[in-house]
């Protein structure tokens, strides 16, 4: 009788951030967008920042699906991100924060059945409104390869679509409140060997956040991110750039609605 071979299945295990502060309206739809997941191999934190609107009372619902739920006060987003990696013990990490969502129950088996061993895998994002309609593809799509040096023109990959292995990234830079995540996968991009584009949506995105509340902050933190990583002269060139093909999409498509 022949002796069937075993085929190896390449299923890492995955650590699932969610950080929340007073989010009681979208966190439940982040946290079932997890928990539903058909992959298995899944470890999820949740870090809150001691709410006081009903956001705990949800979690507490889910609790038993949680792995770790922490909640207690912190300096900001960024150091609830940090507090989350802190605890993650997975071969790679995910961030999916309050309001957005993995985009299907069986998105997290189709990116690792995708490639394996890749340090970096990324997909699309579908972008939501508060009520989760959709809103369509992100103004940046994905590129096709992806490279540390595709940031140059603009964020083109979003962070709640890219799986980062564990052992490549840092904690984030506390310098910036708003853009470290800018920073953050780029740092691991440059160490990054084996980058997968697994060509489907992964994420769905809510709009708005504290990046569009304080929006020229948030320019300025990504302009001095993009000085460290690409140099001063380079950085100005592409923000012309930016700055073009911003405000051309704009006019095309208030064309197109006129």
């Amino acid at each position: 009788m022949p002796i069937r071979k075993e085929v190896p299945v390449f299923k890492p295990k995955l650590s699932v951030i969610t950080i929340v502060y007073n989010n009681v309206r979208d966190i439940e739809r982040t946290v079932r967008s997890v928990i539903n997941q058909t992959y298995t191999n899944i470890e999820y934190i949740v870090i809150d920042g001691a709410s006081n609107d009903g956001t705990l009372d949800v979690l507490y619902q889910y609790q038993a699906d949680i792995d770790q739920l922490i909640s207690e006060k912190d300096k900001g987003i960024y150091d609830a991100m940090n507090k989350g990696l802190a605890l993650a013990t997975g071969d790679y990490v995910l961030f999916m924060n309050s309001g957005d969502e993995i985009y299907a129950p069986g998105t997290v088996s189709h990116v690792f059945s995708t490639a394996e061993d890749a340090d970096i895998y990324y997909g699309e994002t579908e972008m939501i409104d508060d009520a989760g309609n959709s809103l369509g593809r992100r103004r940046h799509q994905a590129p096709a390869q992806f490279t540390w040096r595709n940031f140059k023109y603009g964020m083109s990959i979003s962070h709640q679509a890219v799986y980062i292995r564990h052992s490549l990234v840092q904690p984030y830079n506390p310098q910036y409140q708003l853009s470290a995540d800018i920073d953050w996968i780029l740092t691991a991009a440059k160490k990054a060997r084996k980058i997968v584009n697994v060509n489907r949506y992964v994420a769905k995105y809510l709009v708005g956040g504290m990046s569009k509340k304080k929006h020229r902050q948030s320019l300025l933190e990504r302009f001095d991110i993009m000085k460290r990583h690409y140099g001063l002269l380079p950085t100005v060139f592409n923000h012309a750039v930016i700055a073009f093909n911003l405000g051309w999409y704009w006019l095309k498509h208030r064309r197109t609605n006129d």
